[in-house]
């Protein structure tokens, strides 16, 4: 049944606006459409549309624009775009942390794989994949499920003319909000992996029994340090070259292009992303990885004795993360709203239109 509280939180969260869709003004226009003919114009004095037209993109979609399933099907998305990643590339992982850790017996990646190999066999090369496909899922489902909350939260603060005109802005503040609270939920698989034991089942009250509660949070700060700006980066040069695209790349718009296609446009806008990004967090990645293993040392003697070349070997990137969510969001047939335009009350303060 539809209630008064659901009238309301949709007016809250899809009100039109930049990060908005129409959803509920279509709902509206068909049912205006029922007591009037498609020959009477609307108040614009445009004809209006047929009754069809609105029951067509109200079934196109499962889930309204900021609806609670929307949010929970953002977070799924992120939960498999985060998990499966990260699980996917324990063995280079395990290589790249032990050479940060031991830079004299791990030499490289291949050395390190060699090196793995000859002392743990196979199964070596899987150490710490519970911890992390536990840690990194949990860190999607916030990231990802934050991010589109705290993204139409701050536009609806902002205002329709201040979200577009201060949109950059608005993705680095969402991202920053979100990843602060993804990161409190990976801070104790982080740490589980790197070092205690052999499994995640030996490793928790190990980390107990040494420091306490404090070591499973141990790592949040250097965690904040890596991920917050790892992930502003990721995401606000994810939706700023998303724009480009569309505006400069693909010779239509985003409404007109198919699904395979929009998916093309998310691989490479997520792959240009993730250079920007790894770069941006490598450096407090290798200090989280020390420091998780050297139980008593801080941050910055960590990062004074690995130095600036230190911080950087082992550098990889990953690009698969955007295309697996937004894989999500097509197959689930979510809201996916257009890239921002310019507001008209905004063209006309600008005199961009007669």
């Amino acid at each position: 049944m539809f209630t008064f509280s659901d009238l309301a939180f949709g007016h809250i969260l899809g009100r039109r606006g930049p990060f908005g869709v129409p959803h509920l003004q279509l709902v509206h226009d068909g049912l205006a459409d029922l007591h009037s003919s498609p020959q009477d114009p609307t108040p614009t004095g445009q004809p209006r549309r047929p009754c069809n037209l609105a029951a067509a993109a109200v079934e196109e979609y499962s889930c309204e624009f900021g609806s609670a399933k929307y949010y929970a099907l953002c977070g799924f998305g992120g939960v498999l775009s985060c998990g499966l990643t990260h699980t996917a590339v324990v063995p280079l992982d395990l290589v790249k942390c032990r050479m940060r850790v031991d830079p004299q017996k791990y030499k490289g990646i291949f050395n390190g794989f060699s090196v793995t190999l000859k002392e743990d066999g196979v199964r070596g090369l899987a150490k710490g994949w519970a911890p992390m496909f536990i840690g990194y899922s949990l860190q999607g489902l916030c990231k990802f499920g934050f991010y589109e909350v705290f993204k139409v939260l701050y536009s609806n603060m902002l205002g329709e003319e201040n979200t577009y005109l201060w949109s950059t802005s608005l993705y680095l503040a969402a991202s920053a909000s979100t990843e602060f609270f993804a990161d409190i939920a990976l801070a104790p698989m982080e740490a589980a992996k790197t070092g205690y034991a052999n499994t995640l089942r030996d490793a928790a009250p190990k980390m107990y029994k040494v420091e306490g509660l404090k070591s499973f949070y141990k790592g949040v700060a250097p965690l904040w340090m890596r991920q917050i700006p790892y992930t502003m980066m990721k995401f606000a040069c994810f939706e700023r070259t998303v724009e480009a695209l569309y505006k400069f790349v693909v010779p239509k718009p985003c409404s007109e292009c198919s699904k395979p296609e929009q998916l093309v446009v998310t691989f490479v806008a997520g792959y240009i992303a993730g250079v920007f990004c790894a770069i941006v967090s490598h450096p407090a990645d290798s200090v989280v990885s020390v420091l998780n293993k050297e139980k008593r040392s801080s941050a910055s003697q960590v990062l004074k004795r690995l130095g600036f070349k230190g911080v950087w070997k082992g550098l990889t990137l990953t690009a698969l993360q955007w295309f697996i969510y937004d894989s999500v969001k097509v197959y689930f047939r979510l809201p996916r709203p257009p890239p921002p335009e310019m507001p008209e009350s905004l063209k006309k303060q600008l005199g961009l239109t007669q």
